[in-house]
Parts: structure tokens; sequence; C-alpha cells
């Protein structure tokens, strides 16, 4: 059975508290395993999850903001202390890779697992998976930063009553979702004759960034986004300054790109109340909300039901 659903591991921005850990978030995305954004301490929050280093298949940094990536060299060590037998890919944006240097072998050890450095180097590029396709989008933000999203193609759901009616059962179904057609007694059997439209699902994560086309591309009609809210209403000024978004920005976005579960993150530590950001977001988006709490897990919504069905 497949598995889709995120593992927060930590939510601050800049500075952990007691509360509160750096970044990090895991996505299990059927036989995909994505950590984005290491902050420190992330190799010990994952203990506390069911996620070990062994699973994982992908890191994603979005910017070397420390809070977002001191965690990369704990994590990639231990891919080799634990000899992670599958390789492992990383994507980052092009122009840190000295600091992805650094802190790849940011201290002595002994390398065994197999990293794919892939890094990030335009706008809109695609990394195509066997479940969907990873794409990259420019974000805006003091240093070069890349927000993500995961979308699955949209694909075709049988209908087994159908099946049944045409005598259609065991390896035939396989091929008719292959070829879009089979013959049966002398009668072409379409795809479209037994199935009815399943359409995708999106997961989109946003990290440090202002108000930008990269932020609406990303979360367009995602299943699932999880986006910072570094600040509040109060300080939307700052926010706009320093390149963060407040809760109502964000909650506002996954309104207008209709986002179906929302996932607010990456706190400032002057809010040690998370309610707050609850009830601004609340205000602008009517949809399932959550705020982001350390080492708690976030499924991912039903699939949309298709138009007709």
């Amino acid at each position: 059975m497949s598995m889709r659903e995120l593992v927060v591991l930590g939510t601050a921005s800049q500075a952990p508290t007691r509360q509160r850990n750096h970044n990090g978030y895991v996505l299990r995305w059927d036989d995909e395993v994505i950590l984005f954004d290491p902050g420190e301490g992330s190799q010990r929050q994952l203990l506390h999850t069911t996620v070990t280093a062994t699973d994982l298949t992908r890191i994603c940094v979005t910017h070397f903001h420390g809070d977002h990536c001191l965690g990369l060299p704990g994590t990639i060590q231990r891919l080799s202390l634990d000899r992670v037998a599958h390789p492992v890919a990383v994507h980052f944006p092009a122009g840190g890779a000295e600091y992805f240097a650094r802190l790849r072998y940011a201290t002595s050890f002994y390398e065994t697992a197999e990293l794919r450095v892939e890094p990030i180097e335009a706008d809109g590029q695609q990394i195509a998976l066997r479940c969907g396709t990873l794409e990259a989008r420019r974000l805006r933000h003091p240093i070069e930063t890349y927000g993500y999203r995961l979308v699955e193609p949209d694909g075709h759901r049988m209908l087994p009553e159908k099946l049944a009616a045409y005598g259609i059962a065991g390896p035939a179904v396989g091929e008719l979702i292959r070829v879009g057609h089979l013959d049966v007694d002398g009668r072409r059997v379409t795809r479209a004759e037994v199935s009815v439209p399943r359409p995708g699902q999106r997961f989109a994560f946003v990290m440090d960034t202002g108000l930008c086309d990269g932020v609406y591309a990303l979360a367009e009609h995602a299943d699932l986004l999880v986006i910072e809210s570094t600040f509040l209403e109060s300080e939307a000024a700052l926010a706009a300054e320093v390149g963060h978004l407040t809760a109502a920005q964000a909650a506002r976005v996954a309104t207008e790109s209709g986002v179906r579960r929302l996932v607010l993150t990456h706190f400032s530590q002057r809010y040690p109340d998370p309610r707050r950001f609850h009830d601004e977001a609340s205000a602008h988006f009517d949809g399932d909300l959550i705020i982001a709490e350390d080492l708690t897990t976030v499924q991912l919504p039903p699939r949309r039901v298709a138009s007709g069905e």
C-alpha cells in the first residue's frame, strides 16, 4: 500500500526554541522518501519518528541559510554510517555549491553512501521521478532560493463493475491500462469505457520568500501546501524587508491557488503562542488549516473527485 504523508521534524525559523527544533520535513510519497531543509538537530529528530536515514531517497534544500541546512553534515554522515545501499539524490541551488561542498565534508568520516549531487540551475527545472515530476521554482529571498513541488500525472480509476461486464480481469486489466484499449470477443473496449479520470495529487513546499510568481506557481491546486509564515501581519513591513511571509499572506496564497490542505510553519521565536497563526490565517483561508508542530504527521488529503463522478 502506498503512503503519502508529511513528517514534521522542526518548525522554528532562525533559532530553535524549547518547543521548536530547527526546520526539517520528510515527505513519504510511495517509494520516495524526501527530506526537505534539514536544519540543525534533524538527525536526532528522526529518532523520534518512524523514518530512518536508510529510508531516505532524496534530499532537497531550498537555500543555504543555517536553519535550513546545518543538519546536512550529520544526515549525510549517517547515510554512510548506516551503509545505505541505494543512491540518494541531493538537490540545492547551484549558486550554493560551495556551501554544499563544505557541509558535505565538514568533518572527517568514512564515506560509503552514494550521493547523486543534482543542483537546481534554473527556474522551472524538473526532475523525473517514478511517481511524477519534482519541479523547482525560484523564490524571492536575499540569497538564491528555490521551492519545490511534486506533481503526479493524471490517470484513470478502473471501474470493477464495468470491467466485469466485459469479462476483463487479471493481466488483461494491466494491458488495457497500458495500451488504452483491448479487443474482447471481437469488440474493442477502450479504457474510457471502463474507467473515470483520476486527478493526480500535488504537494508543494515553500520556504523563505516574499510574495512572488514562484510562490503561486508552486501552490497552484496543491493538495498539501507546506509554507512558511514566519511573521504575523503586525510585522508585515519587517517580513517584506527580510523576504518572508506572514500567516495572512500564506493563507491568501492558499485560497487564491485552490489549495486543499494548508500547513503553516517556520515560526519566528518572538511568537510563543501558535494559536495566533491559526487565528490570523483562518480569517483568509476556510479550507483544512494545520499549524505545524514538531514530530507530528500530516496526511495528504484523499484524492480529488473528478468532475462527472
